[in-house]
């Protein structure tokens, strides 16, 4: 009785050692570590797992030390086994904790809420696959030498690896599904395809990604729904990223109306409007006559923002003023069908009307900067520098 008493007196004192070393550590770390994050990373997030892996470890030795009058019982030995146990499930939570910290610490130093930020979006990217990967890892090394300390698993080890390969390839055949999508989740975070927070057009969908992971991928779409993809998805099929090379990006808003439009008048209206409201990022604003077929002319406007949600704001705000104003003011442009009527001889009266001369241009008047897309500012040259259209490139390969 003695003895067993003996034991556990030593078991409580090796746990109150253990866990007054750990608060020593935890107030000097803290208190050294206020100017650095990662020793505060490290006293707010590691303490806890550090605290308990000591103190299953100092119990450990000192049950191991003071039970040496009973070497050979059953009791021992599986009580020993116990603490082995504890303390490889505590070593890899604290192990798990600190790479955690050191994960956390490395994210602090991108920002996400500025608004250029699609190279912290993709580091945030990285780091959050490497975590799920790297714990995953942890757990099944875990599992894997929790298991090699009873000696029945030790003993079948042998006939394991010799059928490793059997059991390797029917494994594979049944995860194959699961593999593909573990393994094209590592290949969207490195292939900076897409990253948490790009806003994508999916499956007739606009959203942004909210979650990204090594099996499925969370799109929230604009009105709060979820739509949730498998990772396979991203790689095997198109989808629309709005925010891969940077977050501002260009709309347009186009309106069918009459041949009387007044376009310049038009353009100067949707100019006025633009440079009055805070949804403009002041790079882009052209109107331009894209089609005029049958009784209505096209008229598109192509405005920037931002990002995807000022740029949604934006294109609904100048739909609705265009609108109102072609309404108010320039009534005879709303798109309208014209009937002409003949006598019996279909003879129209437009035949006797003399008809206008047009009014040229002088041949050297250029169009305004706001009427044309590819030139008229530096913005517009870098795109027609980047797009080719298909009659230059035609007429540059039927030259000798």
């Amino acid at each position: 009785m003695q003895s067993y008493l003996t034991t556990a007196v030593a078991a409580l004192a090796a746990a109150a050692v253990a866990l007054f070393l750990v608060e020593v550590v935890h107030r000097l770390t803290r208190r050294f570590g206020r100017r650095s994050q990662l020793l505060t990373e490290l006293t707010d997030h590691a303490h806890r797992p550090f605290q308990v892996a000591g103190t299953v470890l100092a119990v450990q030795f000192a049950v191991r030390f003071s039970t040496g009058y009973a070497v050979g019982e059953h009791w021992r030995q599986l009580l020993l086994h116990l603490l082995v146990l504890g303390v490889i499930a505590t070593a890899a939570w604290l192990v798990a904790s600190l790479l955690v910290v050191v994960e956390d610490t490395a994210l602090a130093r991108f920002r996400v809420d500025v608004p250029d930020n699609r190279h912290a979006r993709r580091v945030r990217t990285q780091v959050v696959m490497l975590r799920r990967l790297t714990i995953a890892v942890i757990v099944i090394l875990t599992v894997g030498v929790m298991l090699m300390t009873f000696p029945s698993v030790r003993g079948i080890g042998a006939g394991v690896l010799t059928s490793a390969g059997v059991v390797g390839v029917v494994a594979a055949l049944a995860a194959q599904s699961l593999l593909g999508n573990v393994f094209a989740g590592l290949q969207l975070a490195f292939s900076d395809a897409v990253r948490l927070d790009d806003v994508v057009v999916v499956e007739g969908e606009w959203g942004r990604i909210e979650e990204l992971t090594l099996s499925y991928v969370v799109v929230q779409i604009w009105d709060d729904r979820r739509l949730i993809l498998p990772t396979s998805y991203f790689t095997s099929k198109p989808f629309q990223n709005w925010t891969r090379t940077e977050a501002a990006v260009l709309g347009t808003a186009e309106f069918d109306v009459d041949w009387a439009v007044p376009v310049q008048a038009m353009r100067e209206e949707l100019r006025r409007l633009v440079e009055g409201t805070e949804l403009w990022d002041g790079r882009v604003c052209v109107l331009q006559v894209t089609d005029a077929t049958g009784g209505t002319v096209r008229v598109r406007a192509l405005v920037s923002a931002a990002d995807a949600g000022s740029l949604w704001d934006l294109r609904c705000l100048v739909r609705e003023h265009l609108v109102a104003w072609i309404r108010d003011n320039r009534p005879t442009a709303m798109p309208r069908m014209r009937t002409e009527l003949g006598d019996a001889s279909s003879n129209l009266p437009w035949q006797w009307v003399q008809p206008r001369r047009p009014v040229r241009r002088p041949g050297g008047t250029e169009a305004p900067d706001d009427a044309r897309v590819f030139g008229g500012s530096d913005d517009g040259d870098a795109r027609s520098e980047a797009f080719v259209g298909p009659d230059e490139t035609s007429s540059a390969s039927l030259r000798p």
